[in-house]
């Protein structure tokens, strides 16, 4: 038996619902006996949603009302009068099993589905199976319509059924069609057999990727297998906590393959609020599309697409020991981060007791190392159930040794993606290669001073550009300095939300901040802040900006870090002062002047982009080239000053190779201060510093003033 289903929410209609988030408030449905040709009571219920606004569409379309929704019943008390009727049938009916049968696909994956996912209580077993009216016609009727083209009408017609949609109700007039077309496809002219229904996954299948690309293949850019680009999206702004299981619930209703969701990590193995999906089909992941800006919560998500070669990079590279590890279905797995390097298996299953036993023993314990088989203070944890997991979670920030220990879910993908990082991570100070342009100072500067004569704008639409920019700055457009317009964008080279505009007076800077706070660019509304130059730089240093003031960044200056993305795609342009750091001249000197100390004005440098891989830390910023309101684009560098550069000699910034080192293993909260007093003793001398980076007058007290730190 079938039973034929249809309904609709209090937003979009047809092609388009359940893109638009809105609620269920109508169901109706009629069991059909394939066998006897005879159907039972055709049955219509109103839902009542709990935001009984609707839309245009669906008020002109259905003719309900919110004073009628008001009246039914919430969605699990209709979805337990649909079991209870539907069996009623059946047994009129002398049948005990049935299966559904919609128009199209998107009532059971994109409706319901998600709908009773967010409101935490199941559906049946009966809505993971289900036929596509649509599919089953086209097989039935192969020169019809394509199936994306295809309606209940269409269908009718094609059949020249004469039905009049006027005479009947919202719903019932659907449901006796999408009968009558079932009726039609069993005749003898066609003999219809419904035999391969469509299925929902009730659980994302955690695990490998299926893939089994072997570590040597990435190393030699070769793949054993491809992922179809089809089939991959992208999903940006999930909460950092987000796990596997949490954003296939995001996904309620659509298959993704097995071991299909990939975390993405920043430099320091930090989950940035991205994730690759990797869907069975291309069918499955044009309907994950349709829920971009859809919410996890209180946050929107954004879905894009993504392509395989993507997925391959974040979730592909597996090890012998990696698939060994994660070859254990349904485990829980917990990571592990801030081990002492000298911690030991027994140590890690001491530390999480009885309590809360590991799976396998020694076996469910995976420790993270670097190629030379140093430990990186990161390992992986299997459980057996939610219960253990959860008993170990309890024991985060606990000390082992003489550190503390955090404790984090996570998933099969990052497990992956963790240990293929760390095993192709680069020195912590690499080689930039020389530059096309070694160093062109520009004549546009970022504004440094006390004076407010700038604005930030914070909450930036993504996809905004400089002209949308212009554009929301109205009429004060006129009053921008040239090349005054500062996109800022993050380490993976995407903007951040943020731009600086730099005004021509700190009277037109007010003037904007007063205006255009809270006004809405596209479907978001933006803050406005006056600030200063000297503000600005210390924001684009990683600080924080808003109308209570400043917050220090949580690294004053920009720290070196291991590779993991490119910042800029394109040409960059950053502070002089920082980008003196990548300077292949200044990683390798040969000769010291005195005047490589010397105070400078602050310029702007240009790179290329062969140059352009900033390994900085992940809390700073960068801008973007500065536009003007008349010029938007990126700067290109004058062949004159290609010429110059090419022959200029640049003054070394730090003194004989040797008296740069590096510290390998500090504790995570390790500041400055910690870092000098460690030191203490050894020469060291503060100009080098103040010529590498510009200081401001506080960090410059700290190195200068306390003389039981270090030595001069």
């Amino acid at each position: 038996s079938l039973v034929v289903l249809f309904g609709a929410t209090a937003g979009a209609y047809g092609a388009k619902l359940g893109s638009d988030e809105r609620e269920l408030i109508l169901l109706v449905w009629q069991v059909v006996d394939l066998h006897s040709k005879k159907v039972g009571t055709l049955h219509k219920s109103l839902v009542k949603a709990d935001n009984l606004e609707l839309s245009d569409q669906c008020r002109e379309v259905s003719g309900l009302t919110p004073e009628g929704l008001g009246k039914a019943e919430p969605l699990d008390r209709v979805l337990q009068q649909f079991s209870q009727l539907v069996s009623s049938d059946l047994k009129v009916l002398g049948r005990s099993s049935y299966t559904l049968c919609s128009d199209g696909q998107l009532l059971i994956r994109q409706v319901l589905h998600p709908e009773t996912s967010k409101k935490n209580f199941l559906l049946s077993d009966c809505f993971y199976s289900f036929y596509d009216l649509r599919k089953e016609f086209h097989t039935c009727y192969p020169s019809s319509a394509a199936m994306k083209d295809q309606t209940i009408k269409t269908m009718a017609e094609y059949l020249g059924l004469g039905t009049d949609e006027a005479e009947e109700d919202f719903g019932v007039w659907q449901v006796k069609t999408m009968v009558a077309i079932i009726f039609s496809m069993l005749s003898e002219g066609c003999n219809h057999v419904f035999t391969e229904p469509e299925t929902v996954k009730c659980k994302y299948e955690t695990g490998p990727c299926l893939l089994w690309l072997l570590f040597f293949f990435f190393l030699c850019s070769s793949k054993s297998e491809t992922v179809d680009s089809e089939t991959v999206i992208r999903a940006r702004g999930l909460p950092w906590q987000s796990s596997d299981q949490d954003i296939a619930r995001f996904f309620k209703g659509l298959n993704i393959a097995k071991g299909g969701v990939a975390l993405c990590l920043n430099s320091q193995g930090r989950r940035n609020g991205e994730a690759l999906v990797r869907f069975v089909n291309s069918e499955q992941r044009d309907l994950a599309l349709e829920r971009h800006k859809h919410h996890m919560g209180s946050r929107y998500i954004e879905v894009y697409k993504a392509t395989g070669e993507e997925f391959l990079k974040i979730a592909g590279g597996t090890s012998n020991e990696v698939a060994q590890f994660l070859s254990k279905e349904n485990q829980v797995i917990i990571r592990m981060r801030g081990l002492p390097f000298t911690a030991t298996q027994e140590d890690v299953l001491g530390f999480l007791g009885p309590e809360c036993p590991v799976t396998g023993g020694k076996e469910g314990l995976l420790f993270v190392k670097y190629p030379d088989g140093r430990p990186t203070g990161d390992a992986f944890v299997l459980f057996s159930c939610e219960e253990y997991a959860q008993n170990a979670l309890k024991k985060h920030k606990e000390i082992l040794g003489k550190r503390y220990i955090e404790l984090f879910r996570s998933t099969a993908a990052e497990v992956q993606q963790v240990v293929l990082n760390r095993y192709m991570s680069t020195p912590l100070i690499p080689t930039l290669p020389t530059p096309i342009i070694p160093v062109i100072p520009s004549p546009y500067t970022i504004a440094t001073g006390s004076i407010r004569d700038c604005v930030r704008l914070r909450g930036l639409p993504y996809t905004a550009s400089i002209d949308d920019i212009l554009e929301f700055m109205g009429d004060a457009t006129g009053d921008i300095k040239p090349h005054g317009v500062h996109m800022v964008l993050n380490q993976q080279g995407r903007p951040s939300g943020d731009a600086f505009i730099q005004m021509k007076s700190a009277d037109k800077a007010f003037m904007v901040a007063q205006k255009c706070h809270k006004k809405m660019m596209k479907d978001r509304y933006v803050e406005v802040f006056q600030c200063s130059g000297e503000e600005m730089n210390f924001v684009l240093m990683g600080g924080t900006l808003n109308r209570s003031g400043l917050s220090p960044p949580p690294c004053k200056l920009p720290c070196l870090s291991p590779p993991a993305y490119a910042a800029f795609q394109t040409a960059a342009v950053i502070p002089a002062e920082a980008a003196a750091l990548y300077q292949p001249q200044a990683l390798l000197p040969t000769t010291r002047t005195p005047q490589a100390s010397a105070a400078a004005p602050p310029t702007v440098t240009y790179y290329p982009a062969q140059a352009a891989q900033l390994y900085m830390n992940y809390t700073a910023y960068y801008p973007s080239p500065p536009v003007s309101p008349t010029t938007v684009g990126y700067i290109a560098a004058p062949p004159g000053a290609v010429a110059a550069a090419a022959t200029a000699t640049h003054t070394p910034i730090l003194p004989q190779p040797g008296a740069l080192v590096r510290m390998q293993g500090l504790p995570y909260n390790t500041g400055m201060k910690e870092i000098l007093s460690f030191f203490q003793g050894y020469q060291y001398a503060p100009d080098d510093y103040n010529g590498l980076i510009q200081l401001s007058d506080q960090a410059r007290s700290v190195l200068q003033a306390p003389k039981e730190w270090v030595c001069l």
